[in-house]
């Protein structure tokens, strides 16, 4: 095996590995590229360029005919003239006569496509003296170049009446170039068909110029001379020395019944020595003089030679020198379009598009026959772009592009082959597998279609297999739940992650269960995805925990009441109903857990006993309802007179008494009982009495007094007593 054919195989291998890593999103657009890659791999090193020549061909043979052309007609040396001569060249003498013969009627110019560097006699000093008669008169000289020798100019001819009549020749032999200008020696040489085109155009008031948007082209009249270069087109490395330009041949409508090739007027010498030719044949025309007689062979192919069927038949070399001062006086003075390339990404993009169309075409469709007509009809209309192009001077790469189309094309179409041998034994072995599980379980493809189900799935949907295979949800479910289902369906195929969700199932009897249903994808060898699912009816779940969450409800009422009630009686518990303060239970479990977390703490804590001063005379004065009116004032006053770490009690009757947490010191103490006192001693209000009431308190302080509550209580009421002894309306310390 050959290097080349093991980088062959090491290519595709590769280009296969990378379409796999880069999924199934990518798959078109890899094989697209990867052909398209192959196919100008095969463009670039010249393999397509025959093909592609061949191709232009056969677009210039099917154009259709243009305008007979009136601006030249050919005089033929043939071979009865040369007969009649009996040597070859054509002595001086009779070109001499054929010159003063054609310059009687006013040519606008005249070819002489016969070599003349050598003196031919008899008649030698009247040629020459036909050459200085004779301004507009153009003889050809042969250039030197890799494959021939030079051949000097015409004798007697000036430098300005000769032009070079080198001809190009592509890899098949035949002419699709012409030369305008070469440089030899660092002088310029313009061609025999350019130095005619411009003596007629010359009267157009035409001249050669500079193309605006390029200086380095030549534009004429209304035309620009793109100037070749040597991988334009089809061309891979041609030799692009000298001004080329791709030649758009003329076609123009056939003016003879006699021979094929009759594109031009054409006469014999021998009529128009004899006198026999019409004037408007040769007035105001551009006259060629050449040979067609076989036996001189100066014959060459160009496009119209060859057909699909058939012999390829040259055509004289005059007649090519006709084609090509036709197609430049006719851009010139009509801009009839000249042939052009795309831009080299320009036509890679173009290849690559087809490449696309072509996996794009096979894939979506899927279908042998409508693949088929697909492909030929995306065929034709490439052929057909194409071909209208270059009836507007564009030749586009053809012949890569239907390879890169139809190798997509083949590519895919193998592929899917391959996909849809690999899907079917893959459903074979689903199907198998998942019929021995008692779960209702399907399969389905991209397409959303049902391609493998168990029988616990047919029997809990309630048809039969062959009724639900290769179908859609919505064809058997409400739309609502068949959209619910694609909706899931989507998302697992986008995400390409499992996913659970519960849902309603209507079956064909039309009862609907609830449904937890898990998805997952899953890919086979070939690369074809399938989503699984498989579901479990929890209609009887949902029940009971509709149930259990009735029972919740319920128990969350009554847990509800029963705390309201718990509430009620704490608040019974620790508080008195009359002022909403706490009671002398709640004092007392407060009172022992302040001062163990003083004693833990090493902080000060204070106790206030606090009793009314008349209280007993408003209760018998006013009545027991405004004694219990005061009481509640008096609770609101002391509860505003305090923190909010501190807390305020009542015994009962008038007695009150209050537990300072954390006081810094004994003042503070004092502060807040003199504070007490300024807030009861304040009027206050009862059936429209202002009423005044004052307070003894006593203080007792944790640790300085004492370290347990009992005594802390004591000493406090002792104290108490002792501020009502001396006056009332004071505190004392115990």
């Amino acid at each position: 095996m050959g290097i080349n054919q093991q980088l062959g195989k090491h290519f595709v291998k590769l280009i296969f590995k990378l379409k796999q890593s880069l999924g199934r999103g990518h798959r078109e657009l890899i094989t697209a590229a990867s052909v398209a890659a192959c196919v100008l791999l095969l463009h670039s090193i010249g393999l397509l360029q025959s093909l592609e020549l061949a191709g232009l061909d056969q677009f210039f043979r099917l154009r259709p005919n243009e305008p007979p052309e009136q601006r030249i007609t050919i005089v033929a040396i043939d071979e009865t003239y040369l007969k009649e001569v009996g040597s070859w060249p054509i002595p001086d003498a009779n070109i001499a006569q054929l010159l003063e013969k054609l310059n009687v009627y006013k040519p606008r110019a005249i070819g002489l496509d016969i070599y003349r560097d050598l003196p031919v006699r008899p008649g030698n000093q009247e040629l020459r003296n036909a050459y200085k008669l004779i301004p507009n008169l153009i003889g050809i000289q042969l250039l030197a170049n890799d494959k021939n020798v030079n051949v000097s100019p015409p004798l007697g001819l000036n430098k300005d009446q000769v032009g070079f009549n080198n001809v190009l020749y592509d890899v098949d032999g035949k002419v699709r170039r012409s030369l305008l200008y070469w440089h030899v020696n660092n002088q310029v040489h313009e061609s025999f068909a350019l130095k005619l085109a411009l003596l007629y155009l010359k009267s157009e008031n035409i001249t050669p110029t500079k193309a605006k948007n390029n200086p380095e082209y030549l534009q004429l009249g209304k035309a620009v001379f793109t100037r070749f270069q040597g991988n334009d087109g089809a061309y891979v490395g041609s030799d692009a020395r000298g001004y080329q330009i791709l030649t758009n041949f003329p076609k123009p409508k056939c003016q003879s019944s006699s021979g094929e090739f009759c594109n031009f007027r054409q006469v014999s010498i021998r009529d128009v020595l004899a006198d026999k030719v019409q004037e408007n044949f040769i007035k105001d025309r551009i006259i060629l003089i050449g040979s067609t007689a076989p036996s001189l062979q100066d014959f060459v192919f160009i496009p119209y030679s060859s057909s699909l069927m058939g012999t390829a038949k040259p055509v004289p070399g005059i007649q090519l020198q006709a084609y090509f001062i036709s197609e430049l006086i006719s851009a010139a003075l009509q801009g009839r379009p000249l042939l052009k390339v795309w831009p080299d990404l320009l036509e890679d993009l173009w290849i690559f598009i087809w490449s696309y169309l072509g996996t794009v075409t096979t894939w979506r469709i899927r279908h042998a026959t409508k693949s088929f007509f697909s492909i030929l009809v995306s065929c034709l209309v490439l052929t057909l772009s194409a071909y209208l192009a270059f009836l507007y001077g564009w030749w586009i790469p053809l012949i890569p592009s239907l390879l890169s189309f139809g190798s997509s094309a083949i590519w895919m179409t193998s592929h899917i082959a391959h996909i849809q041998e690999e899907g079917k034994r893959s459903k074979e072995f689903l199907h198998h597998v998942i019929n021995t599980i008692p779960d209702p379980i399907f399969v389905k493809n991209e397409q959303h279609q049902w391609i493998v189900l168990n029988e616990a799935y047919c029997r809990f949907i309630g048809y039969p297999n062959k009724f639900l295979i290769e179908k859609s949800d919505y064809d058997f479910f409400p739309k609502h739940e068949a959209d619910v289902f694609r909706q899931q369906d989507d998302l697992v195929f986008r995400t390409q992650k499992p996913q659970e969700h519960e849902e309603q199932f209507t079956n064909a009897d039309g009862q609907t269960h609830q449904i937890a249903t898990k998805r997952s994808l899953h890919k086979d060898s070939a690369g074809n995805f399938f989503l699984v699912g498989v579901i479990r009816d929890i209609t009887q779940r949902k029940l009971m925990e509709e149930q259990l969450k009735l029972t919740a409800a319920e128990l969350s009422r009554s847990n509800k009441e029963l705390k309201l009630k718990a509430d009620h009686l704490r608040q019974l518990a620790y508080h008195d109903p009359l002022t909403g303060l706490s009671n002398r239970k709640f004092f007392a479990e407060q009172l022992c857990e302040s001062l163990y977390w003083a004693q833990h703490n090493n902080l000060v804590l204070g106790l206030l006993f606090i009793d009314l001063d008349g209280f007993k005379q408003i209760n018998d004065t006013l009545g027991h309802e405004a004694g219990d009116r005061l009481l509640m004032t008096i609770a609101g006053r002391l509860s505003n007179s305090l923190r909010a770490t501190d807390t305020v009690s009542r015994l009962g009757g008038d007695e009150f008494t209050v537990i300072l947490r954390a006081i810094p010191n004994v003042q503070i103490a004092a502060k807040i009982a003199a504070k007490i006192l300024t807030s009861i001693s304040k009027p206050v209000v009862l059936d429209g009495y202002a009423i005044r009431v004052s307070a003894s308190i006593g203080i007792s302080v944790y640790p300085y007094n004492s370290q347990d509550s009992e005594t802390l209580m004591k000493q406090a009421d002792a104290a108490m007593y002792r501020a009502k002894h001396q006056g009332k309306n004071r505190y004392e310390f115990a």
